[in-house]
């Protein structure tokens, strides 16, 4: 699609964004604030499509998402605050200012010297933290992540995979001593710190720690309903089920995949 054909389809959605606002009972009625919880729907919508793998879906999803951003253009624009010409400028420039290897003369070698020069500059722009980019609200595994991401892209990092593996089982120690104790605020504290440093481990295996229990999840789910349906089958409730009997139908399941 031509430049101009992709500027058309942009201006429609404006247009239509327009109509919306002046004409919808419920359109006229939502704030940033309402559409909050909606957005953060619509972006985990847009993950799950792209773990499956569903172009046609990640499309749609990306509709959705970019509905929002213009809706939220659109309520800046109504109390002169910033309007969707803003946000594009406002990207762009950060963009090309995080970018001096391709804007400037700024020499880099690989993608991890990106990264560390990006955080650099972020700090140039008023950050006093290299974590005051993390969000708050993140969900806890995710943020883990973020987290280390960012402290690694300023040296904070171990050297070798197996540092962080003997981290891990160090952890997993001092957690079986606090369950020992049934201390159970101590054994709170430790398990995060395992979930922590399993975390820092995926990231030494080149694995997002996110997708990986995200495909457990659907995993277990796909081999639960199948546990399901063959009870139902039987004519029997999983509840009137022993473990063992059970246990037939999950092998089963597993050999399915």
């Amino acid at each position: 699609m031509s430049k101009e054909k992709e500027l058309q389809a942009f201006e429609r959605l404006l247009n239509i964004m327009d109509d919306l606002r002046e004409k919808c009972p419920w359109d006229k009625k939502q704030t940033m604030q309402s559409l909050r919880h909606l957005t953060i729907e619509e972006t985990y919508e847009l993950g799950d499509a792209i773990l499956d793998n569903d172009l046609n879906e990640v499309k749609k999803e990306l509709g959705d998402v970019l509905l929002h951003i213009v809706f939220y253009a659109k309520i800046g624009s109504e109390t002169n605050t910033f309007d969707i010409a803003d946000v594009c400028h406002e990207i762009c420039e950060k963009l090309i200012f995080r970018h001096p290897h391709i804007y400037s003369d700024t020499v880099v070698a690989n993608e991890e010297e990106v990264k560390q020069n990006w955080e650099k500059l972020k700090l140039k722009e008023g950050k006093k933290s290299v974590l005051e980019g993390v969000p708050k609200s993140l969900p806890a595994l995710v943020k883990a992540s973020r987290i280390q991401d960012k402290v690694k892209a300023v040296g904070f990092d171990w050297d070798e995979p197996h540092q962080v593996w003997d981290k891990v089982q160090e952890e997993l120690q001092e957690l079986q001593e606090e369950v020992n104790s049934q201390n159970q605020d101590k054994i709170e504290a430790e398990f995060g710190d395992v979930l922590f440093s399993m975390i820092n481990y995926a990231r030494f295996l080149k694995i997002n720690p996110e997708d990986a229990l995200e495909r457990t999840n659907k995993k277990f789910i796909k081999r639960f309903q199948y546990l399901e349906e063959k009870a139902a089958l039987g004519g029997k409730a999983l509840s009137e089920m022993t473990l063992s009997e059970m246990d037939v139908f999950w092998n089963e399941a597993k050999k399915l995949g």
